[in-house]
């Protein structure tokens, strides 16, 4: 019974550190990033925006092809960053119409769905890290580190890279992009638990469970990769900030 539920153990287990590190280096790059234009909030924003253009692009693209699939009017679409009241930086949006709990929730989700195809796309077919993933299942540590160290050689190696590091740094679905989420989770536990109550819970598990579970399974690697990627950045960007700091002589409080 427990391994029908280790996809959702690991789900949870690297989504929680995916999040954490996302925020951890959004901040050390809008730091350095202000600080080395000497405090000038537009050109930060402008210079920010930039850097994860590709992803915010991959995000609200998501959004407006769920909304049409899903016939669901779009309106206005944007990716042009636009300081919000607070503080808040809006990277881009697309203004979709209300509709059912079902539908929305399924747009919300769509930068997630997207983005991990996308990145599971250039892991597999681009930078081979399934080659990569399997040595160190087998525990060839040797081999793992092999493989690791010639990454850089593979063609396009900066571009694959970095297209992996903004889109899985932009494709977690915002607080709006969520709004539907608990009503209709509250409603999912409400049907499993009808279903329990009718003797289905036997069937639930031996049917929708496994297939369920590999999804998570999928999913929590691509979330574990990510994080490592974000790990991996965010030490140069942390030292890139302080250099700047101390040669500029001030830094954000």
């Amino acid at each position: 019974m427990f391994n029908q539920f280790t996809g959702l153990i690991w789900f949870l287990l690297t989504l929680m550190p995916l999040i954490i590190l996302q925020r951890i280096l959004h901040r050390e790059i809008q730091s350095a990033i202000f600080i080395a234009s000497g405090g000038n909030a537009k050109l930060t924003m402008a210079l920010y925006s930039i850097l994860f253009f590709p992803g915010v692009l991959i995000h609200e693209l998501s959004h407006f092809l769920a909304a049409k699939l899903l016939r669901v009017p779009t309106r206005n679409f944007s990716v042009i960053p636009k300081m919000m009241p607070g503080g808040y930086l809006r990277m881009g949006y697309v203004e979709v119409a209300e509709t059912d709990i079902f539908r929305d929730s399924m747009i919300g989700v769509a930068p997630l769905v997207l983005g991990n195809l996308i990145i599971a796309f250039i892991a597999i077919e681009k930078l081979h890290l399934t080659l990569i993933w399997d040595v160190l299942r087998n525990g060839q540590l040797d081999l793992f580190w092999l493989g690791i160290s010639l990454l850089p050689n593979v063609p396009d190696f900066a571009v694959w890279f970095y297209l992996t590091f903004t889109i899985s740094s932009t494709m977690l679905p915002s607080r709006s992009d969520r709004h539907a989420w608990l009503p209709l989770g509250l409603l999912m536990v409400v049907l499993i638990s009808l279903g329990g109550f009718a003797g289905a819970g036997t069937w639930m598990v031996e049917n929708l469970a496994p297939p369920l579970n590999i999804f998570l399974q999928s999913v929590a690697t691509l979330f574990g990769l990510t994080a490592v990627l974000h790990g991996i950045i965010i030490p140069p960007i942390l030292i890139i900030h302080k250099l700047l700091s101390r040669w500029l002589g001030w830094d954000i409080g």
